[in-house]
């Protein structure tokens, strides 16, 4: 369920209210001394951020150096209720000029207090589109003297905007040139043991866009996903087209993709805000191209002596390449210096990290690269303790290249003008948690 908040109070260091609205009469006044009795006074604001007293719970946050206190006396959504400070705090620096604290708060309290009656009613979250209040609620905040930022340039058009109907996107927008830059950015997560078996692969990915577009347009972007593939067969009264589908799984939208449609077409459907921002979030379980497959083998030969070998291969296409490979071979505290021999690229021994690191700058596809390492160990009285074996980790970034497989089939851009658009397409793989056992 929504936060449905029973008051906002807004609080400096020592526990003093600067300003406080109450949105439902569930809660007595006096909420605020059981916050600064139960919890500022005993220094325990830094060990959760949820606490309950009573029959009421208090989500709070620290910004600057003001709290701020959301008081509920009813099963909420505690993500929701932070996700609202978070916006609103956002939307007040938007008003004061960047800077949010005790002094903004102080110098600009009546302009506050219009703004928590606005983006909060009956204890449930509006609107808090800076773009959109600025249309109806024109005062101007007093603004910090030690703030740069220009203030933003009235929309027009306030009826449409505060509709809903396009809140993220002003009219009257005109470039020169009409381009849109999309970028499929992924990160691929590994767990493989020593043997090259995979024990844990995913991959998270995320679509990003920059649209530098004239008037309203409206955009639809299809992939190679399984679902989209099969709803678009079934609309056309045609088989699918052969080649690799991908199942996308926990896919979050941008609040200005057309959900109706996406649901009974399965394309994405959307009127982009101009600028740069994030359209799709998603992540890839099963059906993963590996970029690149490690084998080490690690022998201790006594007390002083270690031999390391590792050979790396990249798996993706011969006409590609990875940048900024970076390999970090964990080796035991005790180890004195150690002797490379590398077929590409160069090692060292980093004892800040107790790993010898291999560095190659470029790594084309379909290629292998070995290791040669003899590591000296110093040699101790004291019993010799196990050496437990950090998995080995692995840094790179492979251009046009996703380890999901996901590609752009379509890229279309509709506007009433009918002008053309150049439109931009950029694949790329980094790694996340990219381990491997040795």
């Amino acid at each position: 369920m929504p936060v449905a908040a029973s008051a906002v109070y807004f609080l400096n260091l020592r526990g003093d209210v600067l300003i406080n609205r109450l949105y439902r009469d569930d809660v007595g006044g006096n909420m605020v001394d059981a916050f600064r009795m139960h919890i500022m006074q005993t220094k325990e604001l830094g060990t959760c951020p949820v606490r309950q007293i009573g029959g009421c719970s208090f989500f709070y946050m620290r910004i600057s150096n003001v709290y701020i206190v959301i008081v509920v006396s009813t099963n909420a959504n505690v993500a929701c209720a932070f996700k609202f400070v978070v916006e609103a705090v956002a939307l007040f620096k938007s008003y004061f000029g960047g800077s949010f604290d005790e002094d903004a708060i102080r110098n600009n309290f009546v302009l506050i207090y219009e703004l928590l009656d606005e983006i909060m009613d009956f204890g449930y979250p509006q609107n808090l589109s800076p773009e959109i209040l600025k249309l109806y609620i024109t005062q101007e905040g007093v603004r910090s003297p030690f703030s740069s930022k220009s203030l933003d340039k009235p929309v027009p058009n306030a009826t449409l905007q505060v509709t809903g109907a396009v809140g993220w996107r002003r009219e009257g927008l005109v470039y020169k040139k009409n381009e849109v830059f999309l970028d499929i950015v992924e990160s691929v997560n590994l767990l493989m043991s020593s043997k090259g078996s995979v024990l844990r692969c995913d991959v998270t990915g995320k679509v990003l866009m920059k649209c530098f577009l004239s008037g309203m347009p409206d955009l639809k972007l299809g992939l190679n996903d399984k679902i989209g593939l099969e709803k678009e067969s079934q609309l056309k009264s045609r088989p699918a087209k052969s080649g690799k589908t991908i199942e996308l799984d926990d896919v979050t939208f941008h609040q200005c993709v057309n959900l109706t449609r996406f649901n009974s077409e399965k394309t994405v459907s959307f009127v982009p805000p101009d600028g740069e921002f994030e359209l799709m979030k998603y992540r890839i379980t099963e059906g993963v191209n590996l970029p690149f497959r490690v084998l080490p083998t690690i022998k201790e030969l006594g007390r002083t002596r270690m031999e390391v070998n590792v050979k790396v291969k990249s798996v993706f296409g011969a006409k590609m390449f990875a940048l900024g490979v970076v390999i970090k071979i964990p080796v035991p505290k005790q180890t004195a210096k150690a002797s490379f021999q590398v077929t590409s690229g160069r090692a060292k021994y980093n004892p800040s990290i107790d790993s010898l690191v291999w560095k190659i700058k470029k790594f084309p596809g379909q290629t292998e690269s070995t290791l040669s390492a003899e590591v000296e160990l110093i040699s101790t009285i004291a019993e010799k303790k196990s050496w437990t074996r950090p998995p080995i980790q692995m840094e790179f970034q492979v251009p046009m290249f996703t380890a999901s497989g996901l590609r752009v089939r379509f890229l279309k851009v509709w506007e009433k003008s009918g002008y053309n658009t150049v439109e931009w397409v950029r694949y790329i793989t980094k790694a996340g948690s990219y381990e491997i056992r040795c």
